[in-house]
């Protein structure tokens, strides 16, 4: 894999162990049009190596991803040559992450939000710090939550318990994701997420190969199983609403309370 991305690092070890790092703190990691795009790419770029038997999505700076992109949202909203492009690399995301061919663990410190939180529970294994945040928001701007978080949290919690937080877009810690299941691995300080999901990558990466990648394909099936009915529906619920007024006035609101911060 030669290509050269700008919103990422991706490197693997002599042991298969693969790191793709975000690396755009001062944005927040968040999924503006290069990040989403880039994410896409990377993916397929992914399913075809042979040589990964395991992958850690960490993230530089205070938030692992903050999400959406306001910005890009205002532009969809009027634009549905955009909205179809999106809506296309949402499909590639979802499909491609869910059909990786090894397991993923996500490293979590700071905030998880929106598409951020739908990747990091996605993920196979998420460890977490304590102090992390998680939250799906996108009814807050009038959207539906549908890029794959109505999917990932309803395995991960239940679908009661994910209605009860997508309805509501509030944010959990890490701490109490982890007591609900959102979380498979919690610790005290965001300094040990990496070296913890490191060391879970490790072991996995010492296990016979075909015994890995084979359970993790009937995972995948099991995630498939659950998304066939919903996702495309969801997603086109989503873009839908993103060209609404609802959203274009939500999402206004929302620039003009950051701006006063």
């Amino acid at each position: 894999m030669n290509r050269d991305y700008q919103c990422f690092t991706f490197g693997i070890d002599d042991k298969g162990i693969a790191r793709v790092h975000f690396t755009r703190p001062d944005l927040h990691n968040r999924f503006d049009e290069p990040m989403h795009s880039e994410f896409a790419q990377l993916l397929l770029d992914l399913w075809k190596r042979e040589d990964i038997r395991a992958l850690i999505l960490s993230a530089e700076g205070r938030s692992w991803s903050a999400g959406g992109d306001l910005d890009m949202m205002i532009r969809q909203n009027g634009d549905k040559a955009m909205r179809d492009r999106i809506t296309w690399e949402a499909k590639v995301i979802f499909e491609v992450f869910v059909a990786l061919p090894f397991p993923v663990i996500a490293a979590v410190h700071g905030a998880a939000i929106g598409l951020g939180a739908t990747i990091a529970t996605l993920s196979d294994i998420v460890v977490a710090a304590a102090d992390a945040k998680f939250a799906d928001p996108h009814v807050d701007l009038g959207l539906v939550a549908g890029d794959g978080g109505i999917i990932s949290w309803s395995q991960s919690i239940g679908v009661t318990r994910a209605k009860r937080y997508l309805f509501t877009g509030e944010r959990i810690s890490g701490r109490k994701a982890y007591e609900m299941g959102l979380v498979s691995d919690l610790v005290e300080q965001p300094e040990q997420v990496y070296p913890t999901a490191r060391q879970i990558a490790e072991t996995i990466a010492a296990k016979p190969k075909c015994g890995v990648i084979g359970t993790k394909r009937a995972f995948s099936r099991l995630t498939r199983e659950l998304a066939d009915p919903v996702f495309e529906l969801g997603l086109a619920y989503e873009m839908a609403a993103m060209g609404g007024p609802e959203v274009l006035a939500a999402v206004k609101a929302a620039q003009q309370a950051m701006s006063r911060r």
